[in-house]
């Protein structure tokens, strides 16, 4: 608490993290199990694969965990649906994009191919 600063005897100047690395890393396998779940049930379920979408971004919430490239990839960035190729998004590459049309909300989202 340098020059005059006040704080209550509750604060701190940085926050630790609240939650056990333990935890985190259930965490982190349950958004695993939950995406493996929703690319099962899509063909036969869209909502229920939606559901499972759903609570893995809410745990990547709650826990404050960046989804994995390979699970952030399926989901919408508009309307946050699962897409899953040929069933709710079509996907297509042209002059070096990758092109992802999300079913669902239309949004159309590119992403630049890596030069090999």
């Amino acid at each position: 608490m340098e020059n005059g600063d006040k704080m209550s005897p509750n604060q701190s100047k940085r926050r630790s993290s609240s939650k056990p690395e333990e935890e985190l890393k259930i965490a982190r396998e349950r958004i695993g199990i939950l995406f493996v779940e929703a690319k099962k049930r899509i063909r036969s379920d869209k909502n229920l694969a939606n559901r499972y979408v759903t609570l893995a971004r809410r745990i990547g919430m709650r826990y404050n965990l960046s989804l994995p490239t390979e699970f952030r990839n399926f989901i919408c960035n508009k309307c946050k649906k699962f897409m899953y190729p040929g069933i709710t998004a079509k996907v297509s590459t042209s002059k070096g994009y990758i092109r992802k049309q999300c079913l669902q909300c239309e949004k159309v989202a590119k992403l630049k191919l890596k030069k090999a």
